[in-house]
């Protein structure tokens, strides 16, 4: 009996920006009875079918974006006589869509790095269960990384996770209520062995896959205090000790090393907290700024951001601490008019942001947009392809709208438009090296360079474009500059280095 764990993906391009980190942590989760597991990312290069025999267990991790594709695949494993579980957040959220159309003979909701060994000893038998509540387990339980399966040259950064769950509540994101916001945070130990396990391997990016890095805020302290809370002040200082202490064992690790995560705009506030990430080289972090005005912030349930000449203050507080910012912007909110466009481009630039992304509103499952978007169709949705709009996931890529909200002043198409004007404008070639001064090596400009190129094309094209040709072009130069670009972030390997002691 194999094991197989397949990424799914549409468009493959030989060479990804980011390992995804959930093949390799099921990998360890894996017995050692069943034999190093055989991993497929799609985002490299498509399964071959051949490969999956009668007998094997094939785990498919699916989120809405590549559930149509993830649904195929296990189509294909089930009719080649294999066991198919499908796990990831789709699959958490949608478990009864996941065997009625992928074919699954099991489903994993939510974490599964305990659940998926139980799914395997009862494929042995013969008796897989159709459903396994992995829940929400505790940091403790997490199962690190099985890094010695990485190809390392596919991959130009690695990913390992710090803490799950978030403590917000945006009205656009599902994190919250699949993770839960209880942040869930490993010890620092665990975390730097994954990490210097990686650096030996020659890896010196590495991404903080987290839901939020940023977990406790002074806001969440100071109304702890003000409740009298004392359990729960004790708690949150517990939580914001230990992200310290992170840090400082990063700062200990190989100068050469480069590391990038997800926080709130709120740790702006917190210089300390940003001196800390500058020091252990923490030189990048997504930000969700969603939009620049005040209307806008209160659609998506995030006024606890700022808008206006306090958001650029704010943003720029994270560059002056030598923490560069991807931000990301949503447009098509219902406050949003022509003239947002323009502005938001011109905020971005003005805030110094490194690099940023815009992104359409799309009511994604599991999220309060979505219900919200879901009662608004009605019992009757419209239907495109035989499917209803309310399972947009499951319409042909080529059919999809682009979206899916109806605007009082704008239609789609201006906005989808608009959208990916501001994409060209900001990742235009004259636009990116502008913005690549502040690094002082022409090596790390050219990879400046080709970095946001090949992330532009990546999710600007294959997302927004309508035009098939544009996309077809788009995945072709990925491919051709993914591996010149990769050479750029490798390291030498480092397979003596030591673990950094506390």
């Amino acid at each position: 009996m194999k094991v197989h764990l397949v990424n799914p993906s549409s468009v493959s391009f030989g060479t990804a920006v980011i390992t995804p980190r959930w093949q390799y942590v099921l990998a360890a989760a894996t017995p050692l009875s069943f034999g190093d597991p055989t991993l497929v990312d799609e985002t490299l290069s498509q399964i071959d079918p051949q490969t999956i025999k009668k007998g094997d267990v094939v785990g498919i991790g699916i989120h809405t974006a590549n559930a149509l594709r993830g649904y195929e695949i296990g189509r294909i494993a089930r009719e080649r006589g294999a066991y198919v579980i499908f796990g990831g957040i789709h699959a958490t959220l949608f478990p009864d869509e996941a065997r009625e159309l992928g074919g699954a003979h099991a489903v994993v909701k939510g974490d599964g790095d305990i659940a998926w060994a139980r799914a395997l000893a009862d494929c042995v038998t013969g008796k897989p269960l159709p459903l396994y509540i992995g829940g929400q387990i505790e940091a403790r339980d997490f199962a690190p990384a099985r890094w010695d399966l990485v190809p390392r040259n596919r991959y130009m950064w690695a990913s390992v996770q710090t803490v799950r769950g978030c403590p917000k509540h945006c009205s656009f994101c599902s994190v919250w209520r699949t993770d839960g916001q209880r942040p869930r945070q490993r010890a620092a130990d665990v975390v730097i062995e994954e990490i210097v396990q990686l650096r030996r391997l020659g890896f010196r990016f590495i991404a903080l896959a987290d839901d939020n890095f940023y977990p406790v805020t002074f806001t969440d302290i100071e109304l702890a205090e003000a409740q009298k809370n004392t359990h729960r002040v004790e708690e949150l200082k517990s939580i914001r000790a230990e992200r310290f202490e992170l840090m400082s064992r990063l700062a200990k690790l190989p100068d050469d090393m480069v590391f990038f995560t997800q926080i709130t705009m709120e740790a702006a506030e917190d210089a300390v907290f940003l001196d800390a990430m500058k020091a252990a080289r923490i030189k990048g972090a997504l930000v969700g700024v969603e939009s620049i005005t005040p209307a806008g912030l209160k659609d998506v349930y995030k006024d606890f951001n700022k808008d206006g000449a306090s958001l650029i203050e704010r943003l720029k507080t994270f560059r002056r601490h030598g923490v560069h910012v991807l931000g990301s912007f949503i447009f098509g909110l219902p406050s949003d008019r022509a003239d947002t466009f323009a502005a938001t481009a011109l905020a971005a630039i003005d805030a110094e942001l490194t690099f940023a992304q815009f992104v359409m509103l799309s009511p994604y499952p599991g999220t309060v947009d979505f219900t919200r978007w879901e009662k608004s169709l009605g019992p009757t949705p419209p239907m495109i392809a035989g499917v209803p709009l309310t399972r947009r996931w499951l319409i042909p890529q080529a059919l999809r709208p682009k979206l899916y909200w109806d605007h009082p002043v704008m239609s789609s198409e201006e906005i989808r438009s608009r959208t990916q004007g501001v994409w060209d404008a900001f990742y235009s070639w004259g636009s990116i090296w502008k913005r690549s001064s502040f690094i002082k090596s022409s090596k790390g400009r050219l990879a400046f360079l080709l970095i946001s190129r090949i992330y532009r094309h990546m999710y600007a094209d294959t997302g927004i474009a309508t035009d098939s040709a544009r996309v077809t072009w788009s995945g072709r130069w990925t491919r051709w500059m993914a591996v010149p670009c990769r050479h750029l972030f490798a390291g030498r390997p480092m397979p003596d280095l030591a673990i950094p002691q506390a």
